[in-house]
């Protein structure tokens, strides 16, 4: 995971146990460093789709002036809570309080206090698809249920798209790609995934086969993940132009394996037959 680090972020706070450190204040100094992936900042070259670390910053000097508390361990937890609540992309924050006025009756040149916090919400990419049935009105469905459950950041367009592998003869599908936010862990969001298409009848007895849905987890933040169960990111949404070009009209500055999801879209061999709905 990369890093951005910011140090001796310094604004008066009111944060003490003694009655006149309320009263007078004094100089607290916060390090942060933010866990976040910077691949797709560094494909776009857009500051929106980093952290920007310069309202990180007053972020930091706002809880700073917050409060008070009697302790900087609050303080700190707060910075972390502020920051990880602002900017769900951060995976881990890490958070250094210094207090180098503090009340101490002897020499010293610092107190400090070190944390590190986890986001609790978690960013995934979800490719829907059926072919049997009523396709557009069962993706509707399905999109409807994942929200009862979830938070849905976007949607895609509808694409019409050629079966890829399985058995002959099938009819064509009908593909859409959602971004959701939760804070199931990823076999949890799997089990929803799976929940809903037995819901909708989805059979699974011949690899690739029609089917009345297909709820497929592409991505989970930028988690890998490799088990007997899952595999992140999904192991051919790469190669897939009825996953990617779905997901390159909802997000053009999406990012997968270190590439743009728009540029993988043009170089599947599937994407020619793709018809935007």
């Amino acid at each position: 995971m990369d890093r951005i680090s910011i140090s001796g972020i310094s604004a008066t706070g009111y944060h003490g146990v003694f009655d006149f450190e309320k009263r007078d204040g004094q100089t607290f100094v916060v390090d942060v460093v933010l866990h976040v992936d910077i691949s797709r900042a560094a494909a776009s070259d857009n500051v929106a789709d980093t952290v920007h670390y310069g309202e990180v910053s007053e972020l930091v000097v706002a809880q700073i002036q917050a409060g008070p508390w009697d302790l900087i361990e609050k303080l700190g937890s707060e910075v972390a809570a502020a920051i990880l609540a602002a900017y769900p992309t951060v995976a881990t924050v890490e958070v250094v309080v210094h207090k180098p006025q503090a009340p101490i009756p002897v020499p010293f040149s610092d107190v400090s206090i070190s944390l590190t916090r986890h986001q609790l919400q978690h960013t995934a990419v979800i490719a829907l698809g059926a072919n049997l049935g009523d396709p557009q009105a069962t993706l509707a469905a399905a999109v409807a249920e994942l929200g009862a459950e979830l938070e849905i950041l976007k949607t895609s367009p509808l694409a019409v798209t050629k079966p890829v592998g399985g058995p002959p003869d099938q009819p064509d599908y009908t593909n859409q790609v959602i971004e959701v936010r939760t804070q199931r862990s990823p076999h949890e969001l799997l089990d929803l995934c799976q929940r809903i298409e037995a819901a909708h009848h989805r059979t699974r007895e011949v690899r690739w086969e029609a089917r009345t849905l297909d709820l497929d987890l592409i991505t989970y933040d930028h988690l890998v993940l490799d088990d007997p169960r899952l595999t992140l990111p999904h192991p051919r949404a790469a190669l897939r132009g009825f996953v990617l070009a779905p997901w390159s009209w909802m997000d053009p500055d999406a990012v997968l394996g270190g590439q743009l999801v728009s540029r993988l879209a043009a170089q599947a061999a599937d994407t020619k037959d793709i018809i935007r709905l």
